[in-house]
């Protein structure tokens, strides 16, 4: 995005595309913050969960990012963006998704763990998952003819909700310390 703006390639209307790409960042961005814990629990891989609260970091930064160019392409009229976002439920639903990622992105820090205590933070951090579905849903709406890449994020989101709960129902796996007898 910044090298297009840089070579003057984002095209007919600049503030449109880097709109869509900020967006899109956002979602795939969100999309790989979830996908940590299920590869975690698939996988037995420990890396996933190092890089979890970075990526949803930067699916906040692009989600704020992609708010701002929004506001610039308004012309930062209060009232305009107001009415916009009551009276059109495709800007209402991005907004809301917005509104979401902002305690998380808030209360990211090891300190709020022990402020808020980890059973509230982690019921607090499960809103990504209303968040990122309102996020599908603003980019589904936003597409107007071909609807497949936004149809492939709802078919990722449902696939790591579907992998989670699988693996919530599973007996826990026995390692060779947790045996009795050992």
């Amino acid at each position: 995005m910044f090298l297009d703006a840089w070579t003057g390639a984002l095209g007919a209307n600049p503030v449109q595309r880097t709109l869509h790409q900020t967006g899109l960042l956002t979602l795939v961005l969100l999309i790989l913050s979830l996908a940590c814990t299920p590869l975690r629990l698939v996988f037995r891989w420990t890396w996933p969960a190092r890089v979890r609260k970075a990526l949803g970091l930067l699916a906040f930064g692009y989600a704020a990012l992609h708010f701002l160019i929004y506001l610039f392409d308004q012309g930062f009229v209060p009232s305009a963006i107001v009415t916009d976002v009551l009276e059109r439920p495709f800007i209402t639903v991005g907004f809301t998704a917005l509104l979401l990622l902002l305690p998380l992105a808030l209360t990211s820090r090891a300190d709020s763990v022990r402020r808020l205590g980890f059973a509230r933070w982690q019921r607090l951090h499960r809103l990504v998952y209303v968040s990122v579905g309102l996020a599908a849903l603003h980019y589904w709406w936003g597409v107007k003819k071909d609807h497949t890449a936004p149809f492939l994020a709802v078919l990722a989101i449902a696939a790591l909700f579907a992998v989670r709960r699988i693996w919530k129902r599973r007996p826990p796996v026995r390692t060779r310390a947790t045996q009795p007898g050992d």
